[in-house]
């Protein structure tokens, strides 16, 4: 997958993991889409790990690994960003 391809994949996960995890992450929707990024290159090293990483901007398997390793990040940013406003 090129880099333009990637980086939409993952603005686009990004978006999407903020959708099922809503809340006060801190940051706005530019630091979350910028967090779907991360969490779609964490997502598709995990997905490396098992075998299947991202093959393809349109493939499946590609959209569910940059997804769940988006919905990590933010959890982790959301973790962080909480601590230090508490």
């Amino acid at each position: 997958m090129n880099f333009l391809a990637f980086l939409l994949l993952g603005l686009i996960a990004g978006a999407i993991a903020k959708m099922i995890l809503p809340g006060r992450q801190g940051g706005g929707w530019l630091a979350t889409l910028l967090l779907g990024v991360v969490g779609a290159v964490l997502g598709g090293w995990i997905g490396s790990l098992f075998g299947s990483g991202t093959a393809g901007f349109f493939d499946l398997v590609s959209w569910i690994w940059a997804i769940i390793g988006s919905l990590v990040v933010l959890a982790i940013w959301g973790f962080i960003t909480s601590k230090r406003a508490a």
